[in-house]
């Protein structure tokens, strides 16, 4: 899947690319995106020419995912911007390899927030389920191990660590997870121990 960058601030597009290497594309233009299809477009929410809605909706509507970064970001900002269905949202100031741990949750087809938008969306959002009601009798032990760590927002890479398996492992045991207890991401799994 093909990575495009846009912004309209070309330090953004430089450290971006310094991240990604030379594994991207970058549109100048923002009418350049309309030809954009079947990929993960990284733009920052000022960039946003058009209106903002009727802009995600037609990335959308060519395959693209969307990964939406801003300057002073929000929560209200974030519930909007993943409700109109972007795939990614956190702040320009990230660490590098938050930006590659982003790329590789969309491309795997999940959402991804800085953790500190996980939690606030966590803390917003009220669970239908309580603790109680999740079984999770039908998951391995270590699939169980998984999960402890998975529903606070701890990273696959920093799991792999504390369990001495690989971080491929790891994704391997959350997709099972994700699939046993019929939800589609990390968010959904955490809302059900909300």
């Amino acid at each position: 899947m093909e990575i495009v960058l846009y912004s309209d601030d070309i330090s953004l597009i430089n450290k971006w690319e310094n991240t990604i290497g030379n594994n991207c594309r970058i549109c100048y233009e923002f009418d350049e995106l309309k030809n954009i299809k079947n990929s993960i477009i990284i733009i920052n929410y000022t960039a946003f020419e058009d209106d903002i809605e009727e802009s995600i909706k037609f990335f959308n509507s060519n395959g693209n995912r969307l990964l939406v970064f801003e300057k002073n970001p929000t929560l209200r900002n974030a519930k909007k911007i993943l409700k109109l269905g972007a795939k990614g949202y956190g702040n320009i100031e990230i660490k590098e390899h938050f930006i590659l741990s982003a790329i590789e949750t969309i491309k795997d087809g999940m959402v991804w927030l800085h953790s500190e938008f996980t939690t606030m969306l966590l803390n917003d959002t009220s669970s239908k389920k309580q603790k109680e009601d999740v079984d999770i009798d039908n998951l391995t032990k270590r699939e169980k191990e998984v999960i402890n760590f998975l529903k606070d927002g701890i990273s696959y890479k920093d799991i792999a660590q504390k369990l001495s398996i690989t971080p491929r492992t790891v994704k391997a045991h959350a997709q099972n997870i994700y699939t046993k207890l019929n939800v589609k991401d990390r968010l959904s799994l955490s809302l059900l121990f909300k």
